[in-house]
């Protein structure tokens, strides 16, 4: 028995349990399940006598020097769930068929061996690192384009290969919940899983390659701004992931973690939800909602599902308007590098949503105008819609995606009009009329409100397992505002 980080009690897979053990562990709510152990409280799971391959283990230190990097960036989840790892080559064995047993996969999906997985990656080198989350690292590979055999780098078919952090805080239930789910939900707006590997102690997921990474980087990280109909063409697109989920599978399902670090982008920056392990069955029959503990990430998640743990679609559609509003203002959810009051982007806009003077206070400045009035105005309109704070009164997924589907295409650029200029300039205090007062409104939008590169809430989140150190440079908007 031992104390984690934050003072829990959690207790280790051993190789020959006693039953007075056993005994202790039913006492203090601990679910011995094969060699995982499933907890009731919330806390680190610590793996006695791992048998951890010296290429994995070097996975930790790649994540861990990744993660002090970037830790102060990352958005803080609501809760998480934890697992172990396995000891002896028996119960491992053991475990791996177990494990085969609750995969409901579909046969299309590969299986990988985990040797397959580190020649791919050329073991797991630095090199191919491309982010990490809670679930783990995620590192570039090449496998061949219809088996699962590696192939030479930029040859065959690039992918993504997810690891299980044995240290991590998330688990064997999300891991399962990944698989179960991208087996069977096939669209064009979800990353496509190709297969997953289990083996000893080892758990990872084989996904198509997104080379643009998350809209996350292009919205807070890059130097260039993400141009005005890239964000309503991703916008559309990720509604559309989520109104697939919602109204048209076979079994209604509730994403429950929609942020930008979870919405990738392919070369063309069409958007593809990613990340399924706190996916849950949406309400079937009578029932209006699903119970479930509230997980999630703070400033997303839906207030009444904080404080009710009463799931439905509806939440969805609230973190939808957040992110929706992200893109609209160049703001995260949850800044605290903010003035005070600005803290929270949700509460800072919600009374500028609805008046046309101050909603051009919205705009994210980096576009300097270019983006369309009508097509802003819509956007922040259907933001509001879904962040009611009524569930009831938030539209469904599919009209999200009807109100949405005209804005990237239109052209009527705020920088040709005068009411714009003319707000502007009163920011500034300069006429618009002199070549001054241009100059000067020009550079305060360059220089002015830049969205922070870091936050300030602890580290942790359940971070898009592509989340890209080095992607592609955002394009940059041409004059007239096209993309």
């Amino acid at each position: 028995m031992g104390l984690d980080g934050d003072g829990i009690k959690v207790e280790s897979c051993e190789s020959k349990g006693k039953k007075k053990k056993k005994e202790k562990e039913e006492k203090e709510g601990v679910e011995d399940t094969g060699c995982w152990i499933k907890l009731r409280f919330i806390g680190s799971c610590i793996s006695s006598k791992s048998k951890v391959d010296s290429s994995i283990s070097s996975i930790s230190t790649i994540c861990a020097e990744n993660k002090s990097k970037n830790d102060t960036s990352k958005d803080q989840p609501i809760a998480q769930v934890i697992s172990s790892t396995t000891t002896s080559n028996a119960e491992s064995n053991s475990s791996t068929s177990k494990l085969e047993e609750e995969l409901r996969v579909s046969s299309r999906l590969r299986k990988f061996t985990f040797n397959d997985l580190k020649l791919a990656t050329r073991n797991f080198r630095p090199e191919s690192l491309l982010g990490e989350g809670g679930f783990g690292c995620v590192f570039k590979g090449w496998i061949e384009e219809n088996g699962t055999a590696p192939v030479k780098p930029g040859t065959g078919l690039t992918v993504a290969v997810k690891t299980l952090n044995h240290d991590g805080l998330q688990g064997h239930k999300e891991w399962l919940a990944e698989v179960n789910y991208l087996s069977d939900l096939i669209h064009q707006n979800l990353v496509n899983l190709i297969g997953y590997c289990i083996e000893d102690d080892q758990r990872l997921l084989v996904y198509e390659f997104m080379p643009r990474g998350s809209l996350e980087n292009h919205l807070f990280r890059r130097s260039l701004p993400l141009p005005w109909s890239i964000r309503m063409k991703i916008a559309l697109g990720a509604a559309k992931g989520l109104a697939f989920l919602h109204e048209e599978a076979e079994r209604p399902v509730i994403y429950r973690d929609f942020k930008t670090s979870n919405i990738l982008l392919d070369a063309d920056y069409n958007a593809k939800l990613s990340d399924f392990g706190l996916a849950k069955d949406g309400p079937e029959g009578d029932k209006t909602h699903v119970s479930t503990r509230v997980m999630g990430t703070y400033g997303y998640a839906a207030p009444e599902y904080v404080m009710t743990g009463h799931l439905t679609s509806k939440s969805d559609v609230y973190s939808f308007g957040v992110v929706l509003l992200e893109m609209i203002t160049g703001r995260r959810s949850m800044d605290k590098n903010r003035p005070n009051g600005e803290h929270n982007l949700v509460e800072w806009a919600r009374p500028q949503l609805g008046e046309r003077r101050r909603f051009y206070r919205l705009i994210d400045p980096r576009l300097e105008g270019h983006f369309s009035i009508k097509g802003a105005q819509k956007a922040a309109q259907l933001a509001a819609r879904c962040l009611s704070r009524d569930p009831k009164v938030r539209p469904m997924m599919s009209e999200v995606v009807e109100a949405l589907k005209p804005l990237p295409s239109l052209k009527d650029m705020a920088s040709s009009s005068y009411y714009f200029q003319t707000m502007q300039a009163d920011r500034v205090g300069f006429s618009p009329n002199t070549k001054d007062g241009l100059r000067t409104q020009r550079s305060f939008s360059r220089n002015g409100q830049l969205p922070p590169r870091s936050l300030s809430i602890p580290n942790g989140s359940h971070a898009s397992p592509h989340h890209y150190q080095f992607p592609q440079n955002s394009p940059k908007p041409k004059p007239d505002g096209k993309s």
